[in-house]
């Protein structure tokens, strides 16, 4: 059964552990590219680093493309009612709890294929 990480580091760390980080990292890949925000995450990329580049992309999205920014949520699947629930009040805060939402449900999709 699936059980969704608590934080970023919970999550990657799940991944490395079910050696799926790589998986996760095509599956963001894909989705970024899927939306016109090409991104590319090396296959090489430390967890910290993965962190770092995707909080520093949503940001900038918020921030200076906004339409595009929903959509790529749109194309990942991110739940809207967990975008509801954030506090959009501090940017930087909001860009790190999207990114954790747009890595759950990437690892999600990731680990449904690994087991189904």
């Amino acid at each position: 059964m699936f059980v969704a990480p608590q934080n970023i580091d919970l999550l990657i760390s799940e991944a490395e552990k079910e050696a799926l980080y790589l998986k996760l990292i095509e599956q963001m890949n894909k989705d970024f590219n899927l939306a016109n925000e090409a991104i590319d995450f090396p296959m090489s990329i430390s967890p910290a680093e993965l962190k770092l580049q995707l909080h520093e992309k949503i940001y900038r999205l918020i921030q200076y493309k906004f339409a595009e920014y929903l959509n790529l949520l749109y194309i990942i699947d991110v739940s809207e009612e967990q975008i509801k629930q954030l506090d959009g009040s501090d940017l930087v805060v909001l860009s790190e709890q999207v990114s954790f939402l747009i890595l759950k449900r990437e690892w999600q999709k990731v680990w449904f294929r690994n087991k189904y």
